[in-house]
């Protein structure tokens, strides 16, 4: 079932109110059926609302607004709705008495501006609203279908989910577009196009969207057309087939966090961590510490930026600074080293690098960074040269430090699995 959006509003256009409405109704309406196939924006003018909402009518019959019932001037999303539909505006005595009610609860006066929101186009249905005082409206007419929420978005998620859902899943009939995103790290996107993108076309009818950010590339997996049921089958044997050609390069699903999958592979082993961060400053730490009951494997960290905390610390050698640099294999390695015996952790994670903007030589370039880790009796160390600005490479490398033990401990498992 296509519909679309029309959101309302000149803070949207003048860039001072970000639309959030239009990314929450698409992924709210997409299991029961409802597909939003365009979503479009406009003032507070009754015309331009008019313009938009009887294109979109004639497109797909079904459109939902955003936006434009409150009670003061700008708000004329209702006349404009009405004059397209044909139908007058009428006084809902039953919803101005519970109006009335509401405001009277909480000690205060209805202004009687607050009238026009009890007002709907003739024929209407009214959604009543649980968290605010403009109720939703349903009309239905030879045009199609326009419903029109409250562009709050603690009101338009609240009437999105108890009232509009339910209804656009009954005339879905059964049918539902079921998306899984799966998260992946260390693996550029035109690799990981030229991996799997040729699943798309022998599974189940489905759209892969590649989706980069500092983090790594997620794929959007999406089958539509289908039951629930069907779309699930379909998205778990995808899913089975990408593992199979990434590895390790996928490490979760959705909204899953690095650094909460490498606490909980630490926490089955029943190992500490400890980190010891230069250009990252932190990040890291912040990382780890933002996940809830990771105090039983995070132990702490040591930020030291400068060569002389650095010596003190973390006991690196004078040697390997004046030798190798800061920023360099030997130095991320005796990071790594330093903080697991400082602490007594079981694994030692470290980050050097150069930040940027300056520091840059042609040798060591700006985002130039080494990464170690240390776990058990086994090292390993990582250069990596990230691009962007000075926070793209320390986010980049703070993903990138968690990637490497999350890779080791796997190794170390398969391996302990190998020689039992």
């Amino acid at each position: 079932m296509e519909l679309e959006l029309v959101t309302i509003g000149n803070e949207l256009l003048l860039g001072f109110t970000l639309d959030s409405n239009s990314a929450y109704l698409a992924r709210a309406l997409a299991p029961v059926g409802g597909r939003v196939v365009r979503n479009t924006t406009v003032a507070d003018d009754g015309k331009a609302i008019g313009e938009a909402v009887r294109d979109a009518l004639a497109r797909t019959g079904f459109v939902i607004t955003s936006g434009g019932l409150g009670p003061t001037r700008d708000d004329v999303t209702k006349k404009a709705v009405a004059d397209i539909v044909g139908q007058q505006l009428v006084l809902d005595e039953t919803y101005l008495q519970q109006l009335r009610e509401r405001f009277a609860a909480f000690g205060r006066r209805m202004a009687d501006s607050n009238r026009t929101q009890a007002e709907r186009p003739e024929g209407a249905t009214v959604l009543p609203n649980p968290i605010g005082t403009a109720p939703g409206l349903w009309v239905e007419s030879d045009a199609g279908v326009v419903v029109m929420l409250p562009g709050v978005p603690s009101e338009f998620r609240a009437l999105t989910d108890a009232q509009v859902a339910p209804r656009v899943a009954a005339r879905a009939r059964g049918t539902a577009v079921v998306s899984r995103t799966l998260r992946t790290t260390g693996i550029p996107e035109s690799t990981l196009g030229d991996t799997i993108s040729h699943l798309a076309d022998s599974l189940v009818p489905m759209t892969m969207a590649f989706l980069p950010s500092l983090a790594g590339v997620d794929v959007r997996l999406t089958v539509a057309d289908r039951t629930s049921e069907e779309a699930r089958i379909a998205l778990d044997d995808a899913a089975r087939q990408i593992d199979q050609l990434l590895g390790p390069a996928r490490y979760g699903e959705e909204s899953d966090d690095l650094a909460d999958i490498l606490i909980g592979l630490l926490g089955a082993r029943g190992e500490t961590l400890a980190v010891a961060e230069s250009c990252t400053g932190g990040l890291v730490g912040a990382r780890l510490t933002a996940i809830p009951g990771s105090s039983r494997v995070f132990v702490g960290g040591v930020i030291a930026y400068s060569n002389r905390l650095k010596e003190r610390l973390l006991d690196v050698t004078p040697a390997a600074l004046e030798t190798y640099g800061a920023v360099s294999e030997v130095v991320a390695l005796e990071m790594a080293r330093g903080v697991r015996t400082r602490t007594g952790a079981e694994a030692g994670l470290s980050i050097t690098g150069v930040a940027g903007p300056g520091g840059g030589t042609g040798e060591k370039p700006v985002g130039t960074v080494w990464l170690a880790a240390s776990l058990g009796t086994t090292e390993r160390a990582i250069r990596r040269v990230f691009p962007g600005n000075r926070d793209d490479i320390r986010q980049r490398a703070a993903q990138a430090a968690l990637d490497l033990l999350r890779r080791q401990i796997l190794r170390d498992d398969e391996e302990q699995d190998r020689s039992e």
